[in-house]
């Protein structure tokens, strides 16, 4: 049986791969042993990208070939704008993060790239290219929290940054995504390729520098 396009995608990206999904933030994240300051920081060069990541799936939407991908794009673009979103703004309350702080963080090297790697990706109007970085953004989030031991963290800030990327809806989100990536992504095997590997390095990064603004 031919490998699944997608596979050979994350085979590629690796040890990269393996390495963000199995990182420090990971495994304190889902123990709930991960500091607030670790937590904050992150959380707060995450929410930095969300309007680049409307951005993108906005861009798939426009050039996805299919009436029902389209509806799928759709749905998930309403989970971000409002559970997702809303997740962020009460985590901030709950550590303690205020406005004029988060506004006063400057972006970290990481953030400002996931920023123009979604751009680039929706400038392109290539749906393979939108689809390489969302495979990415999502089936990552994807592998790690699936992982998580239960029960989960009692702090929701922590066990609810699980439960957003891993859930029935989540889950089919994400086989949406690889099965049209599979579908698309040979045809544009090397624009595929560059996006994706791009991206997956930058999920590493983003990780790391969570601990860095911490410190």
């Amino acid at each position: 049986m031919t490998e699944r396009f997608t596979e050979t995608l994350k085979q590629a990206s690796e040890p990269a791969w393996t390495k963000a999904v199995e990182h420090r933030f990971v495994t304190e994240l889902l123990a709930g042993s991960i500091s607030d300051e670790v937590m904050a920081s992150y959380l707060v060069q995450d929410h930095r990208f969300l309007d680049s990541f409307l951005t993108l799936l906005g861009a798939a939407i426009a050039t996805a070939d299919s009436f029902d991908a389209r509806l799928r794009f759709g749905r998930f673009v309403g989970m971000v704008s409002g559970e997702e979103n809303t997740y962020f703004l009460r985590a901030f309350d709950a550590l303690g993060v205020t406005q004029a702080q988060r506004e006063a963080i400057p972006d970290a090297a990481p953030t400002k790239g996931f920023q123009a790697i979604m751009r680039e990706a929706a400038e392109t109007r290539s749906y393979a290219a939108a689809l390489s970085v969302l495979n990415v953004a999502e089936w990552l989030y994807l592998d790690w929290a699936s992982r998580a031991p239960r029960p989960l963290p009692d702090n929701f800030v922590h066990a609810e940054w699980v439960t957003l990327h891993d859930n029935p809806d989540f889950r089919d989100f994400v086989a949406f995504l690889r099965s049209e990536l599979d579908r698309v992504g040979p045809s544009e095997a090397e624009v595929s390729r560059d996006f994706f590997l791009r991206a997956v390095s930058l999920e590493l990064a983003f990780f790391d520098v969570a601990y860095e603004a911490a410190e």
